[in-house]
C-alpha cells in the first residue's frame, strides 16, 4: 500500500510512514502541489496511491465518484 500525502499533511511525516508503507510520498516530493484536487485523484489512482487529506473535498469527491484512490 502507498500513501500519497496532501500539501495539507506535512511532508516531514513520510519519513515515519516509510517503515510501514515503504512506497508513501507528498504532493511536494512529486511537484504536483497546487494543482487541482481532479489531477492529484487521478495521479493517486494511475500510481496506485491512497490519498491522504484533511481536506474535505477528497471525502466529498469520494461520495460522488465511489471510493477513493
Amino acid at each position: 500500500m502507498k500513501l500519497l500525502l496532501d500539501e495539507n499533511i506535512s511532508s516531514k511525516l513520510v519519513k515515519f510512514l516509510t517503515k510501514d508503507f515503504p512506497e508513501s510520498s507528498h504532493i511536494d516530493f512529486l511537484n504536483i502541489q497546487g494543482t487541482s484536487d481532479t489531477s492529484i485523484w487521478e495521479y493517486a489512482q494511475t500510481e496506485n496511491y491512497i490519498i491522504v487529506s484533511k481536506d474535505n473535498d477528497f471525502r466529498q469527491r469520494s461520495f460522488l465518484f465511489g471510493a477513493p484512490p
